[in-house]
Parts: C-alpha cells; structure tokens; sequence
C-alpha cells in the first residue's frame, strides 16, 4: 500500500476537505492557518485579508479538481 499523500486542511479527507471548503469562514480560516502551519508567512496574511473573497472560489474549484487550495505565494 502507498504511502499517505499530503492533502490540504491538515490531511482530512477529500470530502470532508470540499465541505469545509465551501463555508466561507471555514474555509477562510482553515487556508490561513493550513499556510502558517506549513510556515508560508506572507501567504498566510495575505489569505487573512484577500481569502474571504475570489480566492475562497478559487479554493472550491481548485480543491474539488486538484485536491489543493490555491497557492498564490510560496513565500
């Protein structure tokens, strides 16, 4: 059996990933804090102000397509 690969919201479940995704403040603060927890600084406050609004759609079509949240900074 392969190993576990990595899923955002902290390795949850796709679907459970999707349904968080599609709560705006869910899905808000779970992409901040799931950016600081991977120690992108500048990318988790910039989701705190600017992921309330076209990234959180981005976020639902991305995560039910790829599984990921949108990564604008790696940074």
């Amino acid at each position: 059996m392969a190993g576990k690969s990595k899923k955002d919201y902290f390795g949850l479940g796709y679907l459970i990933s999707v349904i968080l995704a599609i709560i705006p403040v869910t899905s808000w603060i779970l992409g901040f804090l799931t950016r600081f927890s991977e120690g992108k600084l500048v990318a988790g406050i910039l989701r705190i102000f600017l992921g309330w609004n076209i990234i959180w759609i981005l976020d639902i079509i991305l995560m039910i397509l790829s599984k990921k949240i949108l990564r604008i900074l790696n940074i």
